[in-house]
């Protein structure tokens, strides 16, 4: 072979390595198992992000409440649609390569709306969890099926509108979702493990104002002897065997101690020795549990620990039936990631009564406390504050600054109705946090909306059953991003908007924070100090979390956008992928 050809070939190969190193992908919900959602591209950065232009736009044919992060996998798209069906896109043109239609269950109950938050790749393989409980796996190629698990059973008896006072407004109204058990994380793959958990266990009426009114309804408490616990569970990549499962409610000491503090030293205002007396009428609480696995978990790879939050006990808000702390509802857990065995949890809420759900995920980082560095996780907490914990033990760090405003919080429902905030929605909600350790600060997604809690009556033969409604007060409502220091808990900078956030934020290497509105507004701020820098507008609510990915060298920020039809947020079928100008 002459020298020439060798230096071609050289050549060839050197530019080609050289490609490959600039390749970002996506690969899993979180960018990777830390879940900081921190992209380490800076081609886009604050000098040029006002220079960003659509690079592409496909359309998916199917309206609604959209709540997916794409995964980008050697330059191909994998994004999954309401209703769970799948696609696969070219990352750097928008062009279907393949396309699967989910055959749902019709009899199936679904709990929470249509949507879920995407799907997990290992190799061949393409894994997602569907609204009536079942784990599939695709050909990453064709998108085949490979193999279907039904991970759950069919509830027999769930809460009804009949479970209603005869006088209450909401008999009349129509339920939007409830009871029944779905999945709306998207799973997470480790150790040849697919690592997923179930929602919709919390046992809650959702209800809107009137058929032709989109917008967030009561949610309603129905006390009653129905359910069951919720779980995160791992299953074999290849045959979808169950290797192991942690039930969110312990068979034994679900009761905890009934304390009237948080851990951190709020009054929760319990009347613990009613609840005491109760427990005699109610051992079997357990069986009925709740505490949903609402998203996706964070993997420490160093110490094998995987971390998750679960959501309110059963049934929502009306607590007659469920004395005790409710563990492990509300709380941040950390699990052995081979086994499933719990290692730690920390109870946010002790027997919730308000649905502070722990909805976000967490995430891992290391940060510098008092001069020393520990290993962490955090998360954004429905209850208004960024908590951090040593990840080895659980112990809390530090809780940061309110990052909305906090009112009667812990307060009872009354008959007349009390006005919480942070309420049902947080605080911060599902919505994804993103992190950047080179400035120390995480961004939180916030929402402002005063929630009025109202305690009612049910005359059942001689008993009188008492329950509890939530709805929207007659206040105002906003959003906020907060940028937080992990080293100290203050808060950096914020940034208010008009419709209270739910979707979730990326942070990139060139010191930018992309976040979508409920308005249709996509934003790109500077990381450092919140200043606006550049902004779109899509046809639809963009509520889901922005991702950003480099294919031959050239970095694409793209976000899904089909708004969400509880908070009123107009729905849409758009995916949209940006890119900086020729």
């Amino acid at each position: 072979m002459s020298m020439k050809n060798i230096l071609a070939i050289f050549l060839s190969l050197f530019f080609l390595s050289a490609c490959q190193k600039q390749n970002e992908d996506w690969s899993s919900y979180g960018k990777d198992l830390t879940n900081q959602r921190f992209s380490k591209s800076d081609q886009i950065n604050t000098k040029n992000v006002n220079n960003l232009e659509l690079a592409w736009q496909y359309q998916t044919g199917i309206n609604a409440t959209f709540q997916a992060t794409p995964i980008i996998h050697k330059g191909i798209m994998y994004v999954s649609l309401p209703f769970n069906h799948v696609i696969a896109l070219d990352g750097k043109t928008g062009k279907e390569l393949w396309r699967y239609e989910h055959d749902r269950n019709p009899n199936w109950k679904i709990c929470c709306g249509p949507t879920n938050r995407g799907v997990a790749i290992h190799e061949d393989k393409v894994f997602f969890g569907t609204i009536d409980a079942r784990l599939i796996s695709l050909d990453i190629k064709t998108g085949e099926k490979i193999w279907d698990i039904n991970i759950v059973e069919n509830l027999v008896e769930t809460e009804s509108l009949s479970s209603l006072n005869e006088l209450d407004p909401n008999r009349d109204k129509i339920i939007s979702g409830g009871t029944g058990v779905g999945i709306s994380m998207a799973p997470v793959i480790y150790k040849n493990k697919v690592i997923i958990g179930i929602t919709g266990v919390g046992y809650g009426l959702h209800i809107e104002e009137q058929d032709n009114d989109p917008g967030l309804g009561s949610v309603v408490g129905v006390a009653g002897r129905f359910g069951r616990p919720g779980f995160l569970a791992a299953y074999d990549i290849h045959s979808g065997r169950q290797i192991w499962q942690f039930d969110t409610i312990p068979e034994k000491g679900w009761e905890g101690n009934f304390t009237n503090y948080t851990a951190d030293g709020e009054v929760l205002n319990r009347d613990t020795y009613l609840e005491k007396e109760a427990l005699d009428k109610y051992p079997d609480s357990a069986k009925f549990g709740g505490g949903s696995a609402w998203t996706s978990p964070a993997i420490d790879e160093v110490t094998n620990t995987l971390f998750f939050g679960t959501g309110n006990p059963s049934p929502q808000m009306s607590a007659e039936s469920r004395p005790g702390d409710n563990l492990y509802t509300v709380s941040l857990v950390a699990l052995d990631a081979d086994t499933g065995k719990l290692k730690w949890f920390y109870q946010q809420v002790p027997h919730d009564l308000w649905g502070y759900d722990v909805a976000s995920p967490p995430l891992i980082f290391d940060t510098i406390v008092n001069g020393k560095v520990i290993p962490a996780v955090g998360q954004a907490g429905k209850t208004g504050w960024f908590y951090i914990h040593n990840r080895n033990n659980g112990e809390l760090i530090l809780k940061s600054e309110a990052f909305v405003p906090q009112s009667n919080l812990f307060s009872k429902a009354t008959f007349e109705g009390t006005i919480i905030y942070p309420g049902i929605l947080g605080g911060s909600n599902w919505s994804p946090v993103s992190m950047n350790l080179d400035h120390h600060l995480v961004y939180v997604s916030g929402i402002h909306a005063p929630i009025k809690y109202t305690l009612n009556e049910k005359k059942s033969g001689d008993k009188i059953v008492k329950y509890t409604s939530s709805e929207p007060a007659d206040e105002a409502q906003w959003g906020v991003l907060s940028a937080i220091n992990v080293s100290t808990g203050k808060i950096v900078w914020q940034h208010t908007t008009q419709q209270p956030l739910l979707g979730g934020s990326l942070a990139t290497k060139g010191n930018l924070v992309f976040l979508g509105e409920g308005s249709g507004a996509f934003n790109a701020f500077n990381a450092v100090n919140g200043e606006l820098l550049w902004q779109t507008n899509i046809d639809a609510g963009v509520n889901a979390p922005p991702i950003s990915y480099t294919i031959d060298g050239k970095q694409y920020i793209g976000v899904v956008a089909g708004g969400n039809k509880i908070m009123g947020y107009k729905q849409g079928d758009y995916i949209s992928v940006y890119q900086l100008s020729e």
